[in-house]
């Protein structure tokens, strides 16, 4: 059991992820995906009216539920199974992170710029509310998350998601290097 923990190699993970786009086509040309599923939850729970969330979501997104479900379910399983290992952060992150005044970083998150406490600044709600909502704007508007445009929509050579991917890429260099220092100063 202790080869399992850490992350796993790329030669083995690579294909595994490179597989799921064959297996989808062959399903019924299926694509995968993760942030639909707030529209379809948002279809089986809001009140019929509202246009956008009223179509048939157990035909287009029962089994991207049930992808979710999996998703789910397996973090839980392999966290209970071989525990959850904090990833350790590099001595370089951790110097830049310091100059911009982040000194508490305990895993991948720090404390100090997500928590309830943080939620109570305005610099807090510009990180989580702000960034949340920004990200699931960017995710519809894109038509689907990173991971479905990189992993599925690239691999059916879709042109909008090469758009939507170099979208994604500049969006995460501005807001590393030019929106982030400046909420941080």
């Amino acid at each position: 059991m202790d080869s399992l923990r850490g992350p796993w190699p790329w030669y083995v993970v690579g294909p595994l992820v490179g597989a799921m786009v064959p297996l989808l086509l062959l399903i019924g040309n299926r694509l995968f995906g993760v942030s639909s599923n707030l529209r379809h939850l948002c279809a089986i729970t809001v009140p019929s009216g509202i246009e956008y969330f009223s179509y048939d979501w157990k035909r287009d997104g029962g089994w991207n539920l049930a992808l979710l479900a999996g998703i789910f379910t397996g973090g839980l399983l392999s966290a209970l199974a071989i525990g959850v290992p904090v990833p350790d952060i590099s001595e370089s992150t951790r110097t830049a992170l310091a100059s911009l005044g982040i000194t508490d970083v305990a895993g991948l998150v720090p404390a100090s710029l997500i928590s309830w406490e943080a939620l109570t600044t305005w610099r807090g709600v510009v990180l989580i509310v702000g960034g949340g909502f920004a990200i699931g704007f960017g995710a519809a508007w894109a038509g689907g998350c990173s991971s479905g445009h990189a992993i599925s929509g690239l691999a059916d050579l879709q042109p909008a998601s090469l758009i939507a991917v170099i979208g994604f890429f500049a969006g995460g260099l501005a807001a590393t290097w030019l929106i982030l220092p400046r909420l941080l100063a």
